[in-house]
């Protein structure tokens, strides 16, 4: 094998699904075009159609920008179709394997649910699928089969907020069923929280999708099977590293993986410090200094904080779902690049959760950190 894996075992084409999604233009016009997502999808489909799997199990919708034509079938990417296919198609199937490619364009919301966009959306009204809404589904009764899914997402993570909209994002929330402990579910998201996903309208193609279909092109003995998630990501973080490295993007690749005795959240390599640094006492104490605060295990009150900072420093810190992760990440960048942000970070907390005892600790933590010298690091040079 020259790609990631090994897979768990080789499966049989026919007990292989795939709802893959690629959208290029919206019903919002023009300023949303996004060349790219339709090709990849394309590709992906045509990936697993030669590793054997029978067209009828693989479901292709697609938004295609003009002039491109694609050479396959294909049905439409507006919401109701979608939401269908997610709903009432999929989950009458007991397939064994379920592959899911999304590329198009996404934000992150208020609550830290990632919202897709549908081809259908407008300004006036961003009808969008849940992300999490349909990982939770896909996870229930309510979809018996697919014991084994992988989820990839290739799309912008923008704050809500710092789009503006005039218009709230409305609510979309798939019906899910009784929670099982029977599927085992990796989901790789292209930029991580708050970011940008890259795409290059020169070549058509998203960043993320180029390498994914790369490395997975050198998994011709595993395919239509899932490669190992996580030897499948280290290799795309790997070269998305070397792309941020580049200046080409800012975007930090994430993996969740979600089953049976294990749900956890890793961020892409590189991403955090060493794990030499991260066991060092001030960034150790700051970590749990500002975990102390209950405040701060809400996404969303934690967001409001990080918010009080210089909103150019914002865009670029490395962010994650996991508290304690986010946390040593944002710490570590603030001290590196303009240590007098901890103490705007400091009068946020302070703004929402002034306890004496707690306050204390925190300024005492950070004063620490703020003096660190840092010998464990390894000289700051990545791009985040």
């Amino acid at each position: 094998m020259t790609g990631p894996g090994p897979a768990a075992l080789r499966v049989d084409p026919t007990r292989v699904h795939a709802l893959i999604v690629g959208i290029e233009v919206y019903e919002a016009g023009s300023s949303w075009d996004l060349p790219g997502p339709a090709r990849d999808a394309v590709a992906f489909h045509r990936m697993l159609r030669s590793a054997g799997v029978p067209e009828d199990r693989l479901r292709l919708h697609l938004a295609p920008l003009p002039p491109y034509v694609p050479p396959v079938p294909y049905r439409p990417a507006d919401h109701a179709t979608l939401r269908r296919a997610l709903v009432r198609e999929l989950p009458r199937f007991q397939g064994e394997i379920l592959w899911v490619w999304w590329g198009g364009h996404g934000i992150l919301d208020r609550a830290g649910h990632t919202r897709l966009f549908c081809a259908d959306a407008t300004t006036q009204d961003k009808v969008c699928l849940d992300l999490e809404s349909a990982l939770t589904r896909y996870t229930s009764d309510a979809v018996p089969g697919y014991p084994e899914q992988l989820w990839i997402v290739d799309a912008c993570e923008t704050f809500e907020e710092a789009l503006a909209f005039r218009d709230p994002m409305p609510s979309d929330s798939l019906p899910a069923g009784r929670r099982t402990l029977t599927h085992r579910q990796s989901l790789l998201r292209a930029a991580g929280r708050g970011r940008r996903a890259a795409n290059d309208p020169v070549r058509a193609t998203g960043l993320f999708s180029d390498v994914l279909l790369d490395i997975l092109a050198g998994c011709t003995d595993v395919l239509p099977g899932v490669p190992d998630p996580e030897v499948l990501f280290a290799s795309a973080s790997r070269r998305i590293a070397a792309l941020r490295e580049g200046g080409k993007t800012l975007q930090h690749p994430e993996i969740q993986l979600r089953g049976p005795g294990r749900t956890q959240e890793l961020p892409a390599a590189g991403d955090l410090p060493e794990p030499e640094d991260r066991s060092a006492s001030p960034l150790q104490r700051a970590v749990d200094a500002l975990l102390a605060y209950p405040l701060m295990a809400d996404p969303s009150e934690r967001q409001a904080v990080v918010a009080a900072l210089d909103p150019s420093l914002v865009g670029t810190l490395p962010r994650h779902h996991k508290a304690r992760t986010d946390m040593a990440g944002i710490l570590t960048a603030l001290r590196r690049r303009q240590p007098q942000a901890l103490w705007t970070l400091y009068d946020a907390v302070l703004t929402i959760d002034d306890a004496p005892e707690r306050r204390t600790e925190l300024a005492d933590a950070l004063r620490a950190l703020s003096r660190w010298d840092g010998r464990h690091e390894d000289g700051g040079h990545r791009v985040r």
